[in-house]
């Protein structure tokens, strides 16, 4: 999961989800990649409650942009996932889902109204209401190498033609053209 640690991303239930998903695939890895903001004391909050959630469990990682990673580390991290989550509880657009599946990787996100707008259930990710279905989605992708491949696919195509800015230049430049012709 990339993003800040706060209530609203629901890191404790990603957490948790990972739990159920580690009992059923022992290997699995959650990585966890915040933007820390010095002035931001219920970020820090978060944070230390994320990690206290998380225990000693030495296949979660905590990384922030105060250890040195920047968007070209995240960017790699992302490539580098087999699914990305954004189990977020409220949710604007959610830029970091347009970022996994431009990278080809499927999302299991929550449902809710910018994760949904990006996400087609089922077909570029999941979307998931509770931690029990959020760990269930990513046990399936991860067992399923294929569909996860199609998924990663399918999602990039999706990002390529909704939320790319040359989609949004084609479309004024086909407007521009409609009503210089007067149609």
């Amino acid at each position: 999961q990339v993003g800040r640690f706060d209530p609203w991303k629901d890191p404790l239930g990603v957490i948790d989800a990972y739990r159920i998903v580690k009992s059923e695939i022992p290997g699995v890895q959650l990585l966890m990649i915040g933007s820390m903001a010095k002035d931001d004391p219920e970020g820090w909050r978060w944070f230390e409650q994320t990690a206290r959630h998380a225990g000693d469990d030495p296949d979660i990682h905590f990384l922030t942009d105060l250890v040195g990673v920047g968007p070209l580390e995240v960017n790699v991290f992302q490539r580098e996932s087999d699914v990305a989550i954004a189990k977020s509880l409220r949710e604007g657009f959610g830029l970091i889902v347009s970022e996994s599946l431009w990278k080809g990787v499927p999302v299991v996100g929550g449902n809710v109204t910018g994760i949904a707008l990006q996400i087609e259930n089922g077909r570029h990710g999941f979307l998931v209401s509770s931690v029990t279905e959020a760990a269930e989605r990513t046990v399936q992708l991860l067992r399923d190498e294929k569909s996860r491949n199609a998924m990663g696919k399918a999602g990039r195509e999706r990002v390529r033609t909704h939320f790319l800015i040359t989609r949004y230049v084609r479309d004024y430049l086909r407007l521009f053209a409609e009503t210089s012709r007067g149609v």
